[in-house]
């Protein structure tokens, strides 16, 4: 079988593509493709648990305290206890954070209904149900070697 006969080569493979797209938009902007994701997951009215953006991500806890420890040196985010739960540090968008977050939401809009109009719903749909069936099988450890 050749690599780009593969599912996970061609995965990775759209994936880096889009990645790299999206990273030479951030620079524009002063960020980076990571950046933009960690902004775009922390609510901008109230906030959120530290705790809880690592898992959105799919991300270690050790490489996103280093991110958020860089996101406050940039002035794109600070740290606030939480107003019921002082052991509990939630996240907050500065002005510039939600100036970054806003170009990072219409970045990733723009790329899928970019897609949404040059590909068929139908086309679309079947992409979806493929992928959700490969994420659940390998969630679920289904995949034996």
């Amino acid at each position: 079988m050749k690599r780009d006969e593969t599912v996970d080569f061609n995965i990775k493979y759209s994936w880096h593509l889009i990645s790299r797209m999206y990273n030479t938009e951030a620079q524009r902007h002063g960020i980076t493709t990571a950046i933009g994701f960690v902004l775009l997951n922390i609510d901008s009215e109230n906030g959120t648990p530290a705790t809880k953006i690592a898992p959105l991500l799919g991300m270690e806890p050790r490489s996103l305290t280093r991110m958020l420890k860089s996101l406050e040196e940039r002035g794109l985010i600070y740290r606030k206890s939480d107003k019921e739960d002082k052991r509990l540090v939630r996240i907050f968008l500065t002005e510039e954070g939600k100036l970054k977050r806003e170009i990072s939401k219409f970045t990733v809009r723009h790329f899928n209904n970019f897609i949404k109009i040059s590909i068929p719903e139908s086309d679309l749909e079947v992409f979806f149900k493929v992928l959700k069936k490969i994420n659940h099988m390998v969630e679920n450890e289904q995949i034996i070697f």
